[in-house]
């Protein structure tokens, strides 16, 4: 029977731990088995205001996001979400972080977004938004991780090649 990739990592980290048990303490063995034990903890980031800052990005937009705890209410450069973003699946992207963490109408965001289009600058608001509720409440990592709240999505438009009239399209072709 062949052994998965799992299966032999797990062997790996057994043979470490021993290791470490045998080893006395100080040396380099015991080190290694005592910083693969833990894993990595991730500390709440609040300036003195109370507020959490991060930055989203999407396509060409960039989202700079500062939440606090309040009453739900989000600020995109000075107005309100629903008259910045009109289209109503523009407004569900933006709360989707809050609704993946179970978190609706327990912070107010206020955030600055530039550079692309709507549904780019949507993006950057939502990215921004999961990022900061990692910083203020470390806790909800682990669901908006999960949900791929936290990857940058780096998908951009791609860029025009000489000789072509877009980026793949070519001129029409002529025999003669």
């Amino acid at each position: 029977m062949a052994t998965t990739r799992k299966d032999s990592l797990s062997g790996i980290k057994a043979a470490v731990q021993e290791a470490a048990i045998a080893a006395p303490e100080g040396t380099e063995a015991s080190v290694v088995a005592q910083t693969t034990d833990s894993a990595p903890k991730y500390e709440r980031k609040v300036d003195a205001q109370g507020r959490a800052y991060a930055t989203g990005k999407r396509k060409n937009a960039i989202a700079r996001v500062w939440i606090k705890p309040g009453s739900g209410k989000i600020i995109v450069n000075g107005r309100d979400v629903t008259v910045f973003f009109a289209r109503p699946v523009l407004q569900m992207i933006v709360n989707q972080p809050f609704d993946v963490a179970d978190r609706a109408g327990q912070f107010d965001v206020n955030c600055l977004v530039n550079g692309g289009g709507l549904s780019g600058q949507a993006g950057a608001v939502k990215h921004g938004i999961s990022k900061a509720l990692t910083y203020f409440e470390p806790a909800l990592r682990k669901p908006l991780k999960a949900a791929h709240f936290l990857t940058r999505d780096a998908r951009v438009v791609e860029r025009k090649k000489f000789g072509r009239a877009k980026a793949r399209k070519r001129f029409q072709f002529s025999k003669r």
